[in-house]
């Protein structure tokens, strides 16, 4: 996919190519198993987003250079067709993790997803990822508790809208205070558990805050399947927020998640997929380091 916004836009394809580098470098290419991300269908996409919003979107496509259809938003020639393998590979992960081929999985993929609402396209995102592949797993393999966890330096405000009134999704969100896209936040529903952490938080204090609220909140709900917004933008390096998280972070919540699947057999598996990090080193490094945290590795 091109860059969404020219060359020097965060969201580029070198951030894919950083990832797939670090695993090769790692050793880690040559043990995973690898497959092509199929593009999500109407009815899949349909499921979370109106046909309004999916019909504009289709409508105002350009030919060549680029559409703003939204905050941070900009369709180029191809983006639709990436973004709809992007919503694609989280109902290959879902389908292959209820198959029981793997019991974790993660989809290497952009454009990112957890900002577009049921109607909006904003902050990179157009269809929303995760929320594809949470309600795909509801409806196609009668899943009845679905737990998407998102650790993103922003507030994943699509994936909360799209939920708002969905009691089988616990959705868990950490993300840095006042910070993009700074949306209302909703306090008074059981199944929206958000977290804003202060500019100055670190590791030591994000661990205790995934602890003390998205822990329990699991213990409590008792997801047949968990999902991940994968964002790596709080990295210390990343330029994108001020929060200072490391890949032993990363690691660390990764592994929280790993073992409470282990410990709950109602709990079939984990798809993750890409959200946001823009600094190509520490994502990529942060991403290794979720990918062998997922697969025990």
């Amino acid at each position: 996919m091109p860059d969404v916004a020219g060359d020097r836009h965060p969201e580029c394809a070198e951030r894919l190519d950083a990832i797939s580098n670090q695993l090769v470098s790692s050793g880690l290419d040559y043990v995973l198993m690898h497959r092509d991300a199929p593009e999500a269908n109407r009815e899949q996409l349909q499921r979370v987003h109106s046909v309004e919003y999916l019909d504009a979107l289709e409508v105002r496509e350009p030919q060549k250079g680029l559409v703003e259809v939204g905050e941070d938003a900009y369709l180029s020639v191809d983006t639709l067709q990436a973004a709809r393998r992007a919503a694609g590979s989280a109902v290959l992960g879902v389908d292959i993790v209820m198959q029981g081929l793997t019991q974790a999985v993660f989809a290497n993929v952009r454009p990112p997803g957890h900002h577009a609402e049921r109607r909006r396209a904003m902050g990179f995102c157009f269809y929303n990822n995760v929320a594809v592949g949470a309600a795909h797993a509801l409806a196609v393999h009668g899943l009845k508790r679905v737990a998407i966890v998102d650790f993103d330096v922003h507030h994943g405000n699509g994936t909360e809208d799209i939920f708002e009134r969905e009691p089988r999704v616990l959705f868990c969100s950490s993300y840095q205070d006042r910070l993009f896209p700074d949306t209302e936040v909703c306090s008074d529903r059981d199944n929206f558990i958000n977290v804003p952490l202060p500019a100055v938080t670190k590791g030591p204090e994000f661990q205790r805050a995934i602890a003390e609220h998205w822990l329990p909140a699991l213990e409590k709900f008792r997801p047949e399947l968990i999902m991940i917004s994968a964002g790596f933008d709080a990295h210390v390096l990343d330029d994108m927020s001020q929060v200072s998280l490391s890949e032993v972070d990363y690691q660390w919540v990764t592994e929280q998640l790993r073992a409470y699947m282990d410990d709950h057999e109602q709990c079939r598996g984990i798809v993750s997929t890409l959200e946001g990090g823009y600094e190509l080193g520490a994502l990529a490094r942060s991403a290794v380091a979720h990918i062998k945290a997922l697969g025990r590795l």
